[in-house]
């Protein structure tokens, strides 16, 4: 996984999260990255401070390739990248 400061494939979707805190913020990550297909990306939108170590760690499990993660204005961007 890279900070920001790279160039990664568009997101094919995104996912606002703003506002929602744990588990939510996973819960709704694990369901919109079943709707893209493998090797597309999904951006994830958070704010809740807990939203990088949980999506990180989720990512990792879950077998998808978390890209990168910005710190942003409103919180942190996630470009997750799904797996088979």
């Amino acid at each position: 996984m890279q900070e920001s400061g790279e160039i990664f494939p568009r997101p094919i979707r995104t996912l606002d999260c703003i506002g929602l805190y744990c588990p939510e913020p996973v819960f709704r990550t694990r369901e919109d990255i079943s709707e893209v297909l493998p090797g597309q990306v999904l951006e994830v939108l958070a704010d809740d401070p807990a939203s990088r170590s949980d999506i990180e760690s989720w990512a990792k499990h879950a077998g998808h390739e978390l890209l990168s993660v910005e710190k942003t204005a409103e919180g942190y961007r996630f470009l997750i990248r799904r797996g088979a």
